[in-house]
């Protein structure tokens, strides 16, 4: 998905769009649009492949570093879209926002996602900047392998990481990130004699997670907030990111809530959970009734109420993520925000842009 002040166009694999106007959604249409629309839809657009051994047309497909970011644009890249259990198509939470002034922004980082990240063929220099909504580790399980692949193949700095204060410091992102290195310590020391230990260090930013709509980042014209999300216990939160005009809001992990209502409004995308249905947990999962009741509904956001909250903050464009993307469950979830939002929406999936 990829956000600027002028144009808009669409992909089969995610969405660019303009602050101006929106003309199409990402499955808004999945009902009407089969296998076999698919081939006349992309040659109406423009995209027609001339040729059995050609490559399939821009239109429909991002290619990784043959689409220069314009000043006033941002892009954003769906690097883990599932679960704790990260499977080999789909690694647990993480986005990959790039703004138009040559900044990058890895909102959360759960495990198997740093090798969709690494397929994306970006300079480790550049990847230096993480914001975590809290610490599960479907949320922040790969950032060993963020630090010492930058530390390994060409970051010169120290990996800077924000995140969210707990209840008491040792649940804090603090607490979190001086026990990963003492936890990598071996790795660290063996480094340190052979490459330059700088980018070995982590820069660590922790804030206050019960302040609202507080200021975080704000650096080479970029803003980014965060508020209280309510998920499990004392400490994840919400984000904005502002840039250009525009805003992109990562809602983490979360129930629906008064602050995410206030503070997601306005947003040109908001990507929020969307978590399966009782019934598939127990259908699909073998887990028990009460428990599954409690992982969609008391820990996380049903499909219904991410359409509830759709269509209260009224996005330009909303992205759904945190379910296991499979035949048996996908077109349920789908069903189920649809029964209270009818606006444009994308189910997530890795490696979507």
């Amino acid at each position: 998905m990829k956000l600027g002040t002028s144009r808009l166009t669409m992909f089969g694999i995610g969405v660019i769009a303009s602050a101006t106007m929106l003309i199409g959604y990402l499955f808004g249409s999945i009902e009407n649009l089969g296998r076999e629309g698919l081939v006349p839809a992309a040659e109406a657009a423009g995209g027609k492949v001339e040729s059995p051994t050609g490559a399939a047309p821009d239109r429909y497909v991002y290619y990784p570093g043959t689409e220069a970011l314009v000043e006033d644009e941002i892009r954003i890249i769906a690097c883990g879209t599932g679960m704790p259990a990260a499977r080999h198509g789909q690694a647990a939470t993480c986005f990959l926002i790039e703004t138009g002034n040559g900044d990058k922004f890895i909102f959360d980082i759960g495990t198997g996602s740093m090798a969709n990240i690494a397929a994306l063929m970006i300079p480790y220099q550049y990847l230096d900047k993480v914001f975590l909504s809290h610490l599960h580790t479907d949320h922040m399980g790969d950032i060993d392998a963020l630090w010492a692949g930058g530390w390994t193949a060409g970051r010169p700095n120290a990996l800077r990481v924000w995140g969210p204060s707990g209840a008491t410091p040792e649940m804090g992102t603090k607490y979190a990130m001086e026990h990963f290195l003492e936890f990598v310590n071996w790795d660290r020391v063996t480094r340190n004699y052979k490459i330059t230990p700088i980018p070995g260090n982590i820069e660590i930013n922790e804030f206050d997670y019960r302040s609202m709509n507080e200021v975080v980042y704000d650096e080479n014209g970029v803003v980014i907030r965060s508020w209280p999300a309510i998920h499990a216990g004392d400490g994840p939160v919400s984000y904005a990111l502002e840039y250009a005009g525009m805003k992109v809001v990562f809602g983490g992990d979360t129930v629906p809530n008064k602050w995410f209502l206030e503070y997601a409004k306005n947003a040109d995308v908001v990507i929020h959970e969307a978590m399966m249905l009782p019934s598939q947990y127990v259908e699909f999962y073998s887990q028990p009734p009460q428990l599954a009741w409690r992982a969609c509904c008391e820990f996380h956001t049903s499909p219904q109420s991410f359409g509830k909250i759709m269509s209260t903050v009224k996005p330009r464009h909303a992205v759904a993520y945190h379910f296991f993307n499979e035949e048996g469950t996908r077109y349920g979830i789908y069903d189920g925000i649809r029964e209270t939002y009818d606006g444009p929406l994308s189910m997530a999936t890795d490696m979507m842009v």
